[in-house]
């Protein structure tokens, strides 16, 4: 015979009391879930870049905060007015935890345009995933098989979606049916076309597997040879080690990138490989970075490259992202560390191989 499952009356959390200050460890009292939202038991929560910028009041700006926006865990309540998710079901939290419904964009279909989307971050406007347990309106949430290992799929939530939906939802080509939604070609970056990825880490891994199962010609980029093998493990067709040689010249060999993708948090590093573009190439920007970045404006209208910029996804997204990883077997190379090794796991980003997860 089965029993309620009996719920704390506190739970354990870590979080940042003031701008720039250390993961400081607090008990944290119970908050019954109010209209449409839930409480998810933390099974993991992936430590991301974006974190540091919470950190630093770029993102969020009131304290205390407990970051974290890359979560899988289970629904251990609810409330009534949610109905389309059930108590045990595991679920996963993205960024965007949810949208205003009022604006153009939202009333276009188009959420990630919201023009208030900043106040309903996870792990930013609200407390995040490095915790016990987390508060999260339903509506951002996405259905994770329980197949799948939590550590693995939590960075899904913002760094496997970031790269996935650059190709699908902007517009790369994931079907070969025009008629889809998902193909409109709206990039014009057909199979087979060359893409390039600036930096093999958190993003950078992930698309590298990406472009390789959507059939482009991809081409990691690094800093060093440190990463070469890796690289060429998860599919990369070619490896430039900048260290060594030019990276624009090596890409002009190829006949230039028709889209770099730069996963680097760093502004003149992503710039500095505009030229290597072929005729029509996209840069896309997916690496945030507070650096201001210098480049020749008058190489644009020759050439008609054109850059862009690509951040997170919809609850939906985060689905489709994980399918298409299952059904091509992407893996997210991940550390594990405990919770109350929180700080550790948040220090040890810039030297993770390749994303941080903190578990319970």
């Amino acid at each position: 015979m089965s029993t309620a499952r009996v719920l704390p009356k506190s739970y354990t959390a870590y979080h940042f009391e003031e701008a720039n200050s250390p993961l400081v460890k607090v008990e944290l009292p119970w908050k019954e879930p109010q209209e449409n939202e839930v409480v998810v038991e933390v099974l993991a929560s992936g430590v991301c870049g974006s974190d540091h910028c919470v950190r630093a009041g770029l993102i969020g700006n009131s304290w205390p905060r407990v970051p974290g926006h890359e979560i899988v865990g289970d629904i251990v309540s609810k409330h009534p007015s949610v109905t389309n998710f059930k108590i045990g079901q595991r679920v996963g939290v993205p960024w965007n935890s949810r949208y205003c419904y009022k604006c153009r964009f939202c009333r276009s279909g188009v959420f990630e345009g919201c023009v208030e989307r900043s106040a309903y971050t996870i792990g930013g406007a609200r407390d995040g995933g490095y915790a016990q347990y987390v508060v999260v309106p339903a509506d951002g949430l996405c259905s994770v098989p329980e197949v799948l290992d939590p550590a693995e799929v939590a960075p899904m939530m913002c760094a496997g979606v970031t790269v996935y939906s650059t190709h699908s939802v902007n517009g790369w080509v994931i079907a070969a049916d025009e008629s889809s939604p998902e193909s409109l070609l709206y990039l014009n970056i057909p199979p087979g076309a060359v893409v390039a990825i600036q930096g093999v880490g958190g993003l950078g891994h992930l698309a590298i597997q990406f472009c390789r199962a959507m059939g482009y010609k991809t081409v990691a980029v690094s800093s060093s040879g440190a990463k070469r093998d890796i690289a060429l493990q998860l599919g990369a067709h070619v490896y430039i080690d900048e260290s060594k040689v030019d990276a624009v010249q090596e890409l002009r060999r190829l006949g230039g990138a028709d889209v770099i993708m730069s996963t680097v948090p760093c502004g003149q590093v992503t710039m500095k490989l505009l030229a290597g573009l072929a005729y029509e190439g996209k840069l896309v920007v997916l690496g945030l970075s507070e650096e201001t970045a210098v480049f020749a404006p008058r190489a644009l209208p020759p050439n008609r490259w054109s850059i862009h910029g690509f951040l997170c996804g919809t609850a939906k997204d985060c689905e489709d992202t994980i399918e298409f990883a299952m059904l091509h077997d992407i893996r997210c190379i991940v550390e594990k560390f405990p919770l109350d090794q929180a700080w550790e796991a948040f220090q040890h980003l810039e030297h993770a191989r390749f994303r941080a997860v903190i578990v319970p």
